[in-house]
């Protein structure tokens, strides 16, 4: 077949063509906002949609259609949905040995108030999760932690929404921003340092933010000193280390410092009145499928507490390594085989204006099985598995048992990376990109929502960054605006698109076991999200045209 060539306005007129693109994506949020059906008819249903607009509304052959739906299926399931699979089965380890009510009840000891203890997980450790793998890793860890602290199931998968934020322009060593570098041709130490400058803002406010969306503005002033060490401990570091280091350790740094400086922090000071409730301020329904971890009947001892928190010791330790440039160079050409697809690779053709020239796309599937960090997860939780007593069969049988529980979640994933990879390949991305770039002296504000739009619509920030990065660049150029403003600001403001990503609810969903509720998180976390970006965007346009906020840009 020869090149297949995008088409951005396939109706003759810009607004009716971005209606036309929009319509899969916004069909998928209102089907699971409603809470009609389940989440994965509701991908499924989505995709097909998406397919028939792609084909019928913008040209593209169908046989290219269903190329890159299979490799947007694939894509699914490695690496986010291995991600998924391995973090819930070494959860569900610790909870069958006891371990985890263990971990529980020290995580008490440092602090029994719950505010804390969310500030502890959700933000923090999320935000290491985040720096060391990304990928859906900080939200699958955190809630089934939160889970197993007797959170209920619409605070921890929400919360851990809301905390996986600020930290995503970083994560896993950078790549977002090394994404970026590649699709404008802008030196990432100097968009890391746009970037850290943007994020440090709401690096303070998403402490506060966190907390205040699980007790209200009056019980989070109760504990306003702790969150301000966390808040200063991670945003001075990111500011520090994006400025005058780099962007790939930005998030492991910050988050290990916060950390540590919170926890010798409450080790002198805690709350007056202990806040013990697990639930939301709104609705909240607790019933669960994921085990929970029984109650204590005797006090552990130390041996215990360091026997329980070894298996998290060891996922942490593995990732560190995982997302090493060193590692992937060194079991990457032991097992990486690359898989062109024939008839698709290097045959869909992008077009100006959504790149400076037109340029075909790769369709490559590369199998870097060693590498992904659901490996990693799984070769910590086999390790945790043997140290805690599990034999062999016992493993196998538990990793099926974990698979079952799983599956819809992996169904409803891989559709929504198909999903989204048709999106990019079918050019209904580039129609929504200029809808947004024709809005003139407004381009700052709705260039960042631009960037929250590609992160809700694929699940990453690196894959938004991808795929408007050059588009931001192009625009800001005819319009006068500097170019890394708009290429900082597709990052910056993506990362609040994160908490409304179907995927990531998906993820979330699962890891609290309350598949079939997704509607209800999304309802929780939608205009949280809004509000953030909306904020961002602001932030830029300041920026853009409001002496001095107009000189932090570099140019």
């Amino acid at each position: 077949m020869g090149a297949w060539q995008q088409v951005y306005d396939p109706f003759h007129n810009p607004g009716l063509s971005a209606a036309v693109a929009a319509v899969p994506i916004v069909l998928l949020l209102i089907i699971i906002a409603t809470n009609k059906m389940s989440a994965h008819s509701a991908a499924v249903i989505a995709l097909l949609v998406a397919i028939a607009v792609a084909v019928f509304g913008f040209g593209m052959p169908s046989v290219l259609a269903v190329k890159v739906t299979g490799l947007g299926i694939v894509s699914g399931f490695f690496p986010i949905g291995w991600i998924i699979l391995n973090v819930i089965f070494l959860y569900r380890l610790t909870v069958e040995k006891g371990l985890f009510a263990i971990f529980q009840h020290s995580m008490g000891s440092i602090t029994p108030d719950r505010r804390l203890q969310l500030l502890l997980i959700a933000f923090c450790f999320g935000a290491f999760f985040e720096g060391a793998a990304g990928f859906g890793t900080p939200v699958a860890v955190t809630a089934a932690m939160l889970m197993g602290l007797g959170f209920s199931p619409l605070a921890a998968a929400g919360l851990s929404l809301i905390a996986d934020t600020a930290t995503v322009a970083f994560g896993a060593l950078g790549t977002p921003i090394q994404a970026l570098s590649v699709s404008t041709g802008i030196d990432p130490f100097l968009l890391g340092q746009l970037v850290g400058l943007q994020s440090c803002v709401f690096s303070m406010i998403i402490p506060f933010w966190l907390v205040w969306a699980f007790v209200g503005w009056r019980r989070t002033m109760e504990v306003w000193p702790p969150i301000l060490v966390a808040a200063l401990g991670f945003t001075i570091p990111q500011f520090l280390i994006s400025h005058y280091i780099g962007p790939w350790i930005v998030d492991i740094a910050s988050a290990g410092i916060s950390m540590a400086a919170l926890v010798l922090f409450l080790r002198v000071w805690q709350p007056k009145e202990i806040w013990t409730s697990t639930k939301l301020r709104v609705a909240d329904d607790s019933a669960t499928t994921m085990p929970i971890p029984e109650p204590l009947k005797t006090m552990p001892s130390f041996g215990r507490v360091v026997f329980a928190w070894t298996p998290w010791a060891i996922l942490c330790i593995l990732l560190s390594i995982w997302a090493t440039d060193g590692f992937k160079k060194l079991v990457n050409p032991i097992f990486s085989p690359a898989y062109a697809v024939p008839g698709l690779d290097k045959v869909v053709q992008r077009m100006p204006p959504i790149v400076a020239a037109p340029t075909h796309e790769a369709a490559v599937f590369s199998f870097t099985f060693l590498s992904y960090t659901g490996t990693g997860i799984l070769l910590a939780a086999l390790i945790a598995g043997v140290f805690m007593g599990f034999g062999p069969i016992k493993l196998v049988k538990n990793y099926f048992k974990t698979m079952w529980v799983v599956r819809y979640s992996l169904i409803t994933i891989s559709a929504m990376l198909a999903l989204g990879t048709l999106t990019r390949y079918s050019g209904l991305d580039g129609t929504l990109g200029l809808a947004f770039a024709r809005t003139g002296w407004f381009y700052p504000f709705f260039g960042t929502a631009l960037g929250w739009l590609g992160v809700a619509a694929t699940g990453s920030d690196t894959a938004s960054n991808v795929l408007f990065g050059g588009l931001q660049k192009i625009t800001a150029q005819q319009l006068g605006l500097p170019p890394i403003l708009m290429a900082a600001a597709n990052s910056t403001g993506g990362v609040m698109g994160k908490m409304v990503d179907t995927q990531s609810i998906v993820v979330a969903a699962t890891a609290t076991g309350w598949y079939g509720h997704e509607g209800a998180i999304l309802r929780f976390v939608f205009w949280n999200s809004i509000a953030l970006v909306s904020m961002v965007g602001i932030l830029v346009m300041l920026q853009a045209y409001v002496w001095p906020f107009t000189q932090t840009v570099p140019h």
